[in-house]
Parts: structure tokens; sequence; C-alpha cells
């Protein structure tokens, strides 16, 4: 038996197993629905639940309180169908959704960024075109069945000149994968990733202003994005903020002051929560969604892409709509879980 999921205003429409979760049969059937962690952790895949039955599997009540559930909002990464559904989603791609595929890599390089920094390079097969959206992720297949994600930092033209992709990570001491990425892993070792992944990623067709709020790593996802809009000619004002606990985590200043120099829309306030005195630190401090509101303290004309860890997540989330008057459908966002977030 199978259960059909419509999704309004499109339209659109898909089939769900009765014990697939609606989010997989949605990507399984090229449907872009909105999501990011896929482990009921962040909440990105909310939406509404317009009608029809929807069951629950684990998941984190800051994703999905039981408030909302009772209020008929539903998490679609871990949402399974009991009937015929409808459910309200204003993010779903009409077109341009790319074929999410398994594949081989090769290290190529790794290039430590920060203390707690690493640039990871991957050889991808010339073989093979891997296709994706500046913005989107891939998840690390681990020999114990096990994902790790993080987002490309590389915008897609340049896979031109040569397949390779570009990943940004922090140590997690303990972490599984970012302990062997820190300490044993070298060059040419071979990797496995699936993807891409997300719903992140840049809306062309708008004209509005944008902020680029990024905290830590979530400067990944917004440097493919910058790149993109570089090599498209977009000349939309843009002002990126990137945050950071202290300015040597800011670790690439030098590509952003390039960018500066060659793109006279692209604005840049870096913004530090923790300097230190040695850190002869004379620039904004504070909260970076802070440094936002206090720039832009009317937001209701322009579109937030953010990155980072999620309590940065949900307070710009919350603090811009609630503050500055963004419209929920002008944030655009993806929530840096760790395998820590998921439990």
């Amino acid at each position: 038996m199978t259960f059909t999921i419509t999704i309004e205003p499109s339209g659109r429409s898909f089939s769900a197993g009765p014990d697939e979760a609606i989010l997989a049969a949605g990507i399984r059937q090229g449907i872009g629905l909105p999501y990011g962690c896929k482990d009921g952790a962040c909440g990105s895949c909310k939406c509404k639940k317009l009608s029809g039955s929807v069951t629950h599997g684990p998941h984190q009540s800051k994703a999905l309180s039981a408030e909302e559930e009772d209020a008929g909002f539903v998490l679609t990464c871990c949402g399974v169908a009991q009937s015929d559904v409808v459910l309200e989603s204003r993010q779903v791609a009409e077109a341009g959704a790319y074929a999410i595929k398994k594949m081989p890599v090769r290290v190529s390089a790794l290039e430590r960024a920060s203390p707690d920094v690493m640039v990871l390079r991957l050889q991808l097969p010339a073989s093979d075109t891997f296709q994706y959206h500046a913005g989107q992720y891939v998840e690390f297949l681990l020999r114990d069945g096990e994902r790790r994600s993080y987002s490309m930092a590389n915008a897609p033209h340049t896979q031109t000149a040569a397949p390779q992709m570009e990943l940004h990570l922090r140590h997690m001491p303990g972490g599984k994968f970012t302990d062997h990425v820190f300490s044993t892993m070298k060059e040419k070792d071979i990797l496995r990733i699936e993807g891409p992944y997300g719903s992140f990623y840049l809306r062309e067709d708008s004209p509005k202003p944008m902020v680029l709020l990024a905290s830590g790593t979530g400067f990944a996802p917004i440097k493919a994005l910058i790149e993109h809009m570089q090599f498209k000619g977009i000349t939309r004002s843009a002002t990126l903020y990137w945050g950071a606990r202290r300015p040597a985590d800011l670790y690439q200043q030098a590509w952003v002051e390039a960018r500066l120099a060659e793109m006279p829309n692209l604005r840049y306030v870096p913004v530090v929560s923790d300097a230190l005195p040695e850190d002869s630190w004379g620039g904004r401090t504070g909260f970076v969604h802070r440094a936002v509101l206090e720039d832009f303290p009317d937001l209701s004309e322009h579109q937030v892409y953010a990155c980072g860890a999620p309590i940065v997540i949900e307070s710009a989330r919350s603090d811009f709509s609630a503050l500055a008057g963004l419209p929920a459908e002008e944030f655009f966002a993806d929530s840096f879980t760790s395998a820590a977030d998921k439990i």
C-alpha cells in the first residue's frame, strides 16, 4: 500500500510507502522539499499539514514541539504518512533538482586553515559528472553505516577545470569522523560520498538585497554562494556577516578580502564573540545575528541566507522576523547539526 502526498500551493504529488519518511519518498521521486539534517534535529523540513494522518519517528523538541505537532505541523524527515496527506510547503522546487549519486572520491589535499578547521579537497571521478547547487551538501558514508554531512565550499562552475570538491571541517574532539580527518587521514585516501542534498541555494529570481550570515564553518556554503554570484554576474547587494569566537577562527579572511576587491556590491562585517586581549581585536563583537539587527533594523525587503550552529540559526530566524520584519519565506538556512545535536 502507498499513500499520495500532495504539496500545496504547487499541487505536485508523489507516493510514499507506509513505513517510508515523507522526505525520503520526495527525494526519491525528485520532489524538492526543504530540509537540512534529515535527522529530526534542525527543523528545516517543518511544514503545515492541511489534511491526513502522519506519525513521527524520534526527533528533538527544538525541531518540532508538542504544541506545534498538536497545531498540525510535521517534520517530513521523520514523519510517516498513515493516509493520503496534503502539506503546505513554500520551497518545493519546480525544476533544477539534481540526481543523488553515490561515488568514491580521493583525498587530494588536507590544509589546516586554523587550529581546529581543516580544508579538505576531494578529487571526483572524471567519468561521472557530479552536479549540485551552490549551498548544498554531501554525506560521507562511513564503514559502520553512519553518515556525516558537510557542505561544498566551492561553486559548481569550478568543476569545469577539474572535478573537485572543497569542504571545511571543524574538529569535534571524540568525533568518529573528524578525529580521523585531523589525525590519520592522508592524501590519496579513498572515501565514499552521497549527494547532493539540501534545499539551501540562491534564489536567483529575486532582486532583493541579501544578508549572508555565517557562524564558524557555516562559512563554507556561503563561500560557494558568493563564488556562484560572482561567476553568474549577480550584482544584487549582499552583506556578509561572519561570526567566530576569536579572530583566528575567521579562517579565510584573505579569500573574503579578495572577493571584496572584485565585487563592488559585496560588503563584509566580521564579528567576534570571545576575543582575548592578545587578539588586539578592534572590530565588531557579540552575537553575529545581533550585529545584523544593529545594521538592518528593517529586513522586510531583504532575503537572508544563514548557515551555522543550530542556536545561531534559530536565534536569527526568530529575531529577524519578530524584531526586523523579515518575511518567513525570505529566510533560507542550513543548520550545521553534529552527531551530538542528533541525540
